[in-house]
């Protein structure tokens, strides 16, 4: 039997990415941008001239996790600012705002990670980002 699924395109990455960008652009804000396959594997990624380079490896771990876990990244970060800091030890765990995974149909075909602003700014990037998957043209 064969079994068919959802698969995030190069072009979906670059959707995401662009809809990320006009709100970092928006608030005046540089950013790196990163867009992972549902395997956790680098599709898409923008970086500000001008962002800070450390951003480049936070924003791809940030969508890593949110990828491995199925879950936005903000949810480990409630999750150690509330005590639950077994939450540190989990192997690939970012415990801040701006991971989101991607979903079509119901099904997770990649995530997002954002990094260059505070944690609370990148996850509002997320959103926008998501948001441009989630009405797809």
């Amino acid at each position: 039997m064969m079994v068919s699924k959802p698969v995030l395109t190069l072009e979906d990455a670059k959707r995401v990415a662009a809809a990320a960008d006009v709100e970092a652009g928006r608030c005046g804000w540089r950013v790196v941008i990163a867009v992972v396959d549902d395997g956790g594997h680098l599709l898409y990624l923008q970086r500000s001239h001008d962002t800070q380079f450390g951003s480049v490896n936070t924003a791809i771990a940030k969508a890593h996790a949110a990828i491995a876990f199925r879950r936005p990244t903000k949810t480990s970060e409630d999750a150690v600012l509330s005590g639950r800091l077994i939450h540190l030890a989990l192997p690939g765990v970012i415990p801040a705002e701006g991971g989101v995974p991607l979903l079509m149909d119901g099904t997770v075909v990649g995530a997002l990670g954002i990094s260059g602003v505070r944690s609370s700014e990148d996850g509002q990037i997320a959103a926008a980002g998501l948001a441009a998957l989630t009405h797809i043209p």
